[in-house]
């Protein structure tokens, strides 16, 4: 029996029109000028309202070559919902306005029979947006292809948790038919977000938060799920997908397959130049098998 995820922040955090959306998520992919790559295997883009990140997420999506892929690992943070684990969708399909996504019930349950993962509840994820944000590109990227998705929302885990999942997760990463997609936004800077960490010698503020960023994006780069965690003990930077970005480099490190992650593209929602201001900044990443 279906059980269909709604597409619960289209109309809000993008458009419900189909026509619309198509047109936009074709024209950011074009503007992004990428080739098309069989060897990406993987993508970290932002999750924002596509106002926002919509054109910056294009630099991740804008790399895959859909031709061979029939499986699509999603992951993503928890911004409602507490738990110390990685849940699993109960749902069969989720709704996008551009075709709708199946999910990968074998896969699922062989996730579940691990007895590692919790089942989420359907309006937990319907309250969710960092996966839902990358539906629609998925959803335009593969069209005419046929693809299932794996939806994995990374709760709050330990550095040992996440050690974890990534060796449970690793061995899927060897079969070139699947394919993650890893849900993240960087820093989330200002009061409202009590994170105002600010190193004068950059210079401007916002200069300050992209230091900060890149120095987190060149230690994601190296692979390094231990650094990535030193990084962001020292620096307590608000990257909302440090979690599941944190499992993909254990998986990484965890799967027989050399693979790389390179990041192509970085912006902030405003350039923040007083203590007043306050912004999100995004980044796209592409995972490519190291030759």
């Amino acid at each position: 029996m279906e059980k269909a995820r709604r597409a619960s922040h289209a109309g809000s955090w993008y458009t419900d029109n189909p026509r619309k959306l198509s047109e936009e998520l074709e024209g950011w992919l074009r503007e992004s000028g990428l080739t098309k790559s069989p060897d990406v295997r993987g993508v970290i883009a932002p999750h924002a309202g596509y106002s926002y990140s919509g054109r910056a997420a294009a630099y991740a999506f804008g790399n895959i070559d859909p031709t061979n892929i029939t499986r699509v690992f999603l992951l993503g943070p928890s911004h409602h919902y507490y738990t110390s684990k990685c849940a699993l969708s109960t749902a069969t399909v989720y709704k996008t306005p551009i075709g709708d996504l199946t999910i990968d019930l074998e896969v699922i349950q062989e996730l579940k029979a691990t007895g590692k993962f919790e089942l989420m509840d359907i309006h937990v994820d319907e309250a969710e947006h960092s996966m839902e944000m990358h539906l629609p590109y998925l959803a335009k990227v593969f069209e005419g292809h046929q693809v299932k998705v794996v939806p994995i929302l990374v709760g709050a885990l330990k550095a040992e948790s996440e050690a974890m999942y990534g060796q449970l997760l690793g061995k899927y990463v060897d079969d070139p038919q699947n394919f993650f997609s890893v849900s993240s936004d960087f820093c989330h800077w200002g009061s409202r977000f009590n994170y105002t960490h600010y190193d004068k010698k950059h210079g401007a503020i916002h200069k300050s938060i992209e230091a900060l960023d890149r120095i987190g994006m060149d230690i994601i780069e190296t692979g390094n799920p231990d650094a990535f965690k030193e990084y962001l003990l020292e620096f307590d930077n608000t990257i909302c997908g440090r979690h599941p970005i944190s499992v993909f480099l254990h998986m990484l490190k965890n799967c027989s397959t050399s693979i790389k992650i390179n990041f192509l593209r970085y912006e902030q929602s405003s350039q923040c130049k007083t203590m007043r201001d306050s912004s999100v900044s995004y980044a796209s990443a592409a995972a490519k098998v190291d030759a």
